[in-house]
């Protein structure tokens, strides 16, 4: 099968977004966010020194990576992205460039990245991560929104400049160099057949620094497929706008997927109850399938490793259809 025919093919597949931001669940300090829950370190600036200590109990004892398996094999989807890092710097893999991760600096002490890949293989289901290869909280040379631009009419930078507030001594090469790039190595040489990278946020990289990321991914995995957010005009296929499930274009030749929530957000919230109804998921799917777009539909599951209920009970409907 040519590279990309499996993607054309698949038309739905299921998005994770889980991380130690479950845990705060969209709340801090007796605060509730208005955003979405993986960026609530940004939204509310927690420091480092205190976000960081929710590692020490992240402990979703209820993970079973069977059950999302075949979640989403009971919905009729064919593939399945996780977030291997997200914006807050944190690794659900065990890795060997920062001691930020799931293996090593939590109770839990389980590679959650090779189990899925494991059970995908097992199963028959394909499976690709997500990577924020720009946006990096924990790192002082982590990138961030172009100098000198705001975010929603606001004046706080993507970046972290309330850790790290001195802008002009920021070397985000440093981090791509040290960071970014040794990890995104290690997920293409330690959990097998990626189907995809799904890369987000590029705020900071240059074209040569995309092309650079894009290389390597081929260079170990050439049927790996990029989604257009490594930046700078890269990648394999398109990912349209988050939840931009209304179109009046058809794919045509080109490979175009849609990123999407069941509710409002990506990451757990706790009061995030704005679920879509499975009448409306099969109605965007029909519309996005029919114009030759992939539907990539995310669950966020809390902070004992379970996918809300809700969200089962819909994606089993739509699956039933």
């Amino acid at each position: 099968m040519a590279v990309g025919n499996w993607f054309r093919d698949a038309k739905f597949g299921l998005m994770v977004h889980w991380g130690l931001y479950c845990l705060p669940a969209g709340e801090w300090k007796g605060k509730r966010m208005s955003g979405i829950g993986e960026w609530v370190q940004q939204y509310f600036r927690i420091p480092n020194e205190e976000y960081h200590k929710l590692a020490k109990v992240f402990n979703p004892i209820l993970f079973d990576p069977e059950e999302w398996v075949k979640l989403a094999q009971d919905a009729g989807m064919k593939y399945m992205v996780v977030t291997s890092k997200h914006h807050d710097g944190f690794a659900m893999f065990k890795s060997e460039v920062s001691p930020f991760n799931i293996v090593d600096a939590t109770p839990f002490g389980r590679d959650v990245i090779g189990e899925l890949a494991e059970c995908c293989k097992k199963r028959g289901l394909r499976f690709g991560v997500y990577y924020s290869q720009d946006l990096d909280w924990s790192e002082p040379n982590g990138g961030g929104w172009p100098r000198g631009k705001t975010w929603g009419g606001g004046s706080a930078y993507w970046v972290n400049n309330w850790d790290f507030p001195d802008d002009d001594k920021k070397d985000f090469t440093q981090y791509f160099e040290s960071k970014s790039k040794p990890q995104v190595k290690e997920l293409l040489t330690k959990y097998g057949d990626l189907c995809l990278i799904w890369f987000d946020t590029p705020c900071t990289i240059s074209p040569e620094q995309s092309k650079e990321l894009f290389d390597l991914v081929k260079f170990y995995q050439p049927d790996c497929l990029v989604n257009s957010r490594i930046g700078n005009g890269m990648g394999d296929y398109r990912s349209l706008g988050d939840n931009q499930v209304t179109i009046d274009f058809t794919a045509g030749d080109q490979l175009i997927e849609c990123p999407a929530t069941l509710n409002d957000t990506w990451g757990y919230k706790a009061f995030d109850q704005n679920w879509k109804s499975a009448e409306r998921l099969r109605e965007i799917k029909k519309n996005l399938n029919d114009r030759g777009v992939n539907y990539l539909l995310n669950v966020g599951p809390d902070y004992l490793g379970r996918i809300p209920g809700p969200s089962c009970d819909m994606l089993r409907e739509v699956g039933r259809a």
